[in-house]
C-alpha cells in the first residue's frame, strides 16, 4: 500500500437499477468531500450515456461538476472486463485517497462489486475462437449449465443470461489463467449503503425511466455507436437496452414490441440483483439498506465509519423479506412476485 500504513476507509453505494444510487453517492460525496468511482460494466464505455444511465448531470447537482472515475475511458470496439476494472479501480482508490478526499464507490454491477468488497479477481483476457465455435450450437439453456457447473460464483453473478455471447464470454475466462492483480478489497475499509426500494417501486420507476429515456434519445444514441462502427452483434452483446433497441433497428420486432421486451428483461434483471444482494447478506456482508424515510442517515453512518465506531445493525435485511410464495431461499433459488 506503498505510504499508506492502513485501509483506506471507503464508502459503497449500491442497490438495485432505478433507485437512485448516483444521485445519493454526489451528494455524500459533496459532503464529504469525495470523489465517485464507477462500479458498473457498462459505464466505462464513451458514447454509450442513456442506456447505461450515467445520468452525468447529477455530478453537476449542487455545486461545480464532482469528479468521477471509470466512466467514459473506453472505446465501444474494444473489450473491458474485471481484470482492467481492478486495476483501474486500485488505481483511482489510490489517487483519491492520496489527496486526502474520500472514495465512494457506485453501481450495481454485481461482479465488480464482489471483486471490491470480497477480493477475488477474474481474467480478462482475448476471445477464446476455438471455444467459441465448440459453443456457438449449444442453447442458452446449455450453456447456463455449463457455466454453473464450471464456476457456481461467475453464473450466479451472470446479468445478461439471455445473451449467449456474454455466457460464452464467462465461460471463457472461467478457463483462462488468473492473473496477478492486486485485489482492491485488500486495500480498503468499506461501509456498504444500499438505496431501497419495495419491488413495486423498483417495477414502477424502471417504467418511468425506459419511457422517459426512449423520449431522449436512447433510440438515436444506439443508432448513432452502430453508424461510428459498432456492429450489431457487439450491440446486442452490451444487452438489455443495447441488444433490444439493436434489434429493433434491424427491423427484427416492432417499436411497442422493443419497448415490452426491454421493460419485461430489466425487471428481471433488477430481480437477479436482489438475489444477488440476497447472497451477499447470506454470506456475511452488512449492506445498510435506506429507504425514502431513512436516507439522512446515510451521513452519521459515514460520520461513525471514518471514527472507526461501531456501527448499528442495519434495520432491513433483503435476505428476511419475501415477495409472494417463495418455495426456497437456497443460494441462487429465484424468489418468485
Amino acid at each position: 500500500m506503498n505510504s499508506l500504513t492502513k485501509k483506506i476507509k471507503v464508502v459503497v453505494v449500491t442497490g438495485p437499477t432505478a433507485t437512485g444510487k448516483t444521485a445519493l453517492a454526489v451528494r455524500l460525496a459533496r459532503e464529504f468531500d469525495g470523489e465517485i468511482i464507477s462500479v458498473d460494466s457498462r459505464q466505462v464505455f464513451r458514447g454509450m450515456d442513456l442506456g447505461t444511465g450515467k445520468d452525468l448531470n447529477e455530478y453537476s447537482t449542487g455545486g461545480a461538476p464532482l469528479p468521477f472515475h471509470l466512466i467514459n475511458i473506453v472505446d465501444p470496439m474494444e473489450d473491458y472486463h474485471l481484470m482492467g476494472f481492478c486495476r483501474d479501480a486500485a488505481t483511482a482508490l489510490r489517487d483519491i485517497a492520496g489527496r486526502g478526499r474520500l472514495p465512494i464507490f457506485c453501481g450495481g454491477t454485481a461482479l465488480y462489486l464482489d471483486a471490491i468488497l470480497r477480493g477475488y479477481t477474474l481474467p480478462g483476457t482475448g476471445p477464446d475462437e476455438d471455444a467459441r465455435r465448440t459453443l456457438k450450437d449449444k442453447s442458452v439453456g446449455e450453456l447456463l449449465e455449463i457455466l454453473r457447473q464450471k464456476d457456481p460464483e461467475r453464473f450466479a453473478s451472470l446479468q445478461d443470461r439471455d445473451n449467449p455471447t456474454r455466457i460464452i464470454r464467462a465461460l471463457e475466462m472461467c478457463d483462462a489463467d488468473t492473473p496477478q492483480v492486486e485485489p482492491v478489497a485488500e486495500l480498503i475499509d468499506p461501509l456498504v449503503i444500499g438505496t431501497f426500494c419495495q419491488r413495486r417501486e423498483v417495477h414502477r420507476r424502471i417504467e418511468a425511466r425506459l419511457d422517459r429515456r426512449l423520449d431522449e434519445g436512447m433510440i438515436e444514441e444506439v443508432r448513432q455507436l452502430h453508424d461510428q462502427g459498432v456492429s450489431w452483434e457487439k450491440l446486442e452483446f452490451f444487452g438489455l437496452e443495447y441488444r433490444y433497441i439493436a434489434m429493433f433497428l434491424q427491423q427484427k420486432m416492432s417499436r411497442a414490441e422493443m419497448r415490452d421486451q426491454l421493460l419485461f428483461h430489466i425487471r428481471k434483471f433488477a430481480k437477479r440483483q436482489d438475489i444477488w444482494f440476497r447472497k451477499m447478506e447470506r454470506e456475511g456482508l452488512n449492506i445498510h439498506w435506506l429507504d425514502r424515510d431513512s436516507l439522512p442517515q446515510a451521513p452519521e453512518l459515514i460520520r461513525k465509519h471514518l471514527r472507526g465506531e461501531p456501527l448499528p445493525e442495519p434495520a432491513i435485511r433483503i435476505k428476511d423479506i419475501h415477495y409472494g410464495p417463495v418455495t426456497s431461499i437456497a443460494k441462487n433459488a429465484t424468489p418468485e412476485e
